[in-house]
């Protein structure tokens, strides 16, 4: 059976937006229970709220790839775009094994420029899978592991959203830009997971971490506070290594990508 170019269109985009939804509800919760004041109980529960949104996050990723690469004419191109894909992922999942330095990996540059080629969906399939295999690679997988993959996700998601100009020069520059943007908005989301969970204890408010009986202004100006105090410096290095690596090696990593896009008959 052979399936139209297309076709998938609707329903990979509907699950890329369920998957985003709950997301952003596991990320900013403690906003949500502020906002609505109620005294949620969080003791225990993050390695299953966590285990159920990798579920979701794996499930979905694979469901959008599948819509994704089901768009091509015929059989021989979606194998080629299969092989394309694992490739990319294998290739930028390797890429962690570099030592980072103060947040800085050069896994974020790779999935921003292939987000930007081969449009949103792709890349958000490209970016949490990259990381979930680099997770098994490092020995990293914990309960953060499906924030992190929807955090690289979305990176290449909104890649996907860039404007295309006509001068070579211009997009390496617009990519670069957004390289360092979502260097720290990584970073702000990352926190957001830990954040709830990070405070010494029941008796020590310093005034940084987050509690229930907080309103929604109080947790706002909190996070604030906590953000610039512990990871401002690590997402400045992930974000000034993410535009230089784009600035440096953006453009024939451009055209490569291009070339293979044009060889599997991707359509964006």
């Amino acid at each position: 059976m052979q399936i139209k170019p297309g076709h998938s269109r609707p329903t990979s985009a509907f699950a890329l937006l369920l998957v985003s939804v709950a997301g952003l509800a596991a990320f900013f919760f403690p906003f949500i229970s502020s906002a609505l004041g109620e005294q949620f109980s969080l003791d225990g529960t993050r390695t299953l709220d966590s285990s159920l949104l990798l579920g979701a996050v794996v499930a979905g990723s694979l469901f959008i790839a599948i819509g994704e690469l089901a768009r091509g004419p015929g059989a021989d191109s979606l194998s080629r775009s299969v092989a394309l894909l694992g490739a990319l992922v294998a290739i930028d999942a390797t890429l962690r094994l570099i030592p980072s330095f103060f947040g800085a990996s050069p896994i974020f540059a790779l999935i921003a420029l292939v987000g930007y080629v081969f449009g949103s969906r792709f890349g958000f399939v490209m970016g949490s899978l990259t990381l979930l295999l680099s997770a098994a690679i490092t020995a990293g997988v914990g309960p953060w592991l499906p924030f992190q993959m929807l955090c690289s996700g979305w990176m290449g998601m909104v890649a996907g959203w860039i404007p295309k100009p006509v001068s070579s020069r211009a997009e390496v520059a617009e990519i670069a830009l957004f390289g360092g943007i979502s260097g720290f908005v990584y970073g702000a989301l990352m926190n957001l997971y830990s954040w709830p969970f990070a405070a010494p204890g029941a008796n020590a408010d310093i005034g940084l971490f987050w509690s229930p009986s907080l309103t929604l202004l109080e947790s706002l100006d909190r996070y604030a506070v906590f953000y610039l105090t512990t990871s401002l410096v690590h997402d400045a290095s992930r974000a000034v290594a993410n535009v230089i690596l784009i600035l440096v090696a953006g453009g024939s990593v451009l055209r490569l990508l291009r070339r293979f896009r044009t060889r599997t008959t991707w359509n964006m």
